[in-house]
């Protein structure tokens, strides 16, 4: 591009595409990925209590279920910052589009794994399946996440990122229920001795993954700016504002799921609402429906409108199918709190005024503030 004047290319952007140019069709089709990885992510809370029966594992125990899982993310990533700082960075080299379709393929692997970790009952193959299945994931994050954002003007890089995040909770919401049934319910033949019932799921899975990388690599994703070179340096992470933001995803990743995993347990205590597993799981999907309905408010928040009032027609209708929801699936007294906590999202929205960083703030402290109450009311 050296060389060139504005006039010469008017609509190329600095992340190096074409601002003129309808991205629609390759994001719809990298958010099937958040879908995806979301709903294998939060099958975690199920297989926890499962596992905690079979092989009788005391809680910290099973929480090495949520350790190898999430410790894949910081092994392999950190792995990846290292070659890429020395080396230059590997999906750069081999495009966006390749290092999705390797990151499925190796999410398939840790599915498959799943068979002979039942077979030959033991938890130590289960947490490796774990750690090769989440290996996958975090190939498919370091590919996914930075070509949405390009997939797009920069201004809006913030409301597409929470839209495929959405898409991410949905996956979030619906896992509990389908893997509730299929794990506890669907397999109440099964003697609760032995994990047999997490096979066909998980096979399920590898299944999915596989056809989905195939659908990908027939797809036409388009090609960013940038591939194939090879730049040996730290990148982003020059940016002091990226290093505060790893901050804050550490701290709200592992409050968010160390809650989902213990929800299920906590549902159990006879002073808390002595629910099995079964009915336990509805209440992990409203936790999970929760953080879908609030990435939804999220994504309209910080998107760019025409007219102003259309934001508040788009989250006025959110909530009134939320409202409709809940109330014809759990009854009149949930849909009210449902509606009072999502009055609570819109109140903390306009007080951070719809900019990123005032709206996270003020997020974080709420969110620190029901917390509090949850733990102590």
């Amino acid at each position: 591009m050296a060389g060139t004047s504005p006039q010469t290319k008017p609509n190329v952007a600095a992340t190096g595409h074409d601002t003129t140019k309808s991205y629609t069709g390759p994001l719809v089709t990298v958010t099937l990925l958040f879908f995806m990885w979301g709903f294998i992510t939060c099958l975690n809370d199920i297989l926890i209590p499962k596992l905690q029966q079979v092989f009788t594992l005391q809680n910290w125990q099973a929480m090495l279920i949520q350790t190898a899982f999430f410790g894949a993310y910081f092994i392999i990533s950190l792995f990846y910052f290292i070659f890429s700082v020395t080396k230059g960075d590997p999906i750069m080299r081999i495009g966006y589009k390749n290092g999705i379709i390797v990151g499925l393929t190796v999410a398939a692997t840790g599915c498959v794994l799943f068979y002979p970790a039942a077979d030959t009952q033991s938890y130590g193959f289960f947490l490796l399946a774990l750690f090769v299945l989440a290996s996958g994931i975090t190939i498919l994050q370091i590919a996914a996440n930075p070509y949405v954002t390009i997939l797009g003007t920069p201004e809006t890089a913030a409301s597409r990122l929470n839209m495929t995040q959405a898409l991410n909770s949905l996956g979030t919401t619906v896992a509990p229920l389908i893997g509730g049934y299929l794990i506890f319910e669907g397999a109440e033949a099964v003697a609760e001795a032995n994990a047999d019932s997490v096979k066909m799921p998980y096979l399920g899975l590898a299944g999915a993954l596989l056809l989905l990388a195939v659908f990908i690599k027939v797809s036409r994703l388009p090609h960013i700016s940038g591939e194939g070179k090879i730049v040996a340096d730290a990148g982003a992470l020059k940016y002091r504002h990226l290093v505060l933001g790893i901050i804050c995803i550490f701290m709200y990743v592992g409050g968010e799921v160390a809650i989902g995993s213990t929800l299920i347990n906590f549902f159990k205590l006879p002073e808390i609402a002595g629910l099995d597993e079964a009915e336990g799981k509805h209440y992990l999907a409203f936790y999970w429906g929760g953080a879908m309905i609030g990435r939804f408010f999220g994504a309209v928040a910080l998107a760019q409108f025409r007219n102003s009032n259309t934001k508040y027609i788009v989250m006025g209708l959110i909530a009134a199918v939320v409202f409709v929801t809940m109330f014809s699936v759990y009854g009149l007294n949930e849909a009210l709190i449902t509606l009072g906590l999502i009055v609570l999202n819109f109140v903390v929205l306009l007080m951070g005024r719809f900019l990123p960083n005032r709206t996270l703030g003020f997020f974080a402290g709420a969110v620190m503030v029901l917390l509090l109450i949850t733990s102590f009311a």
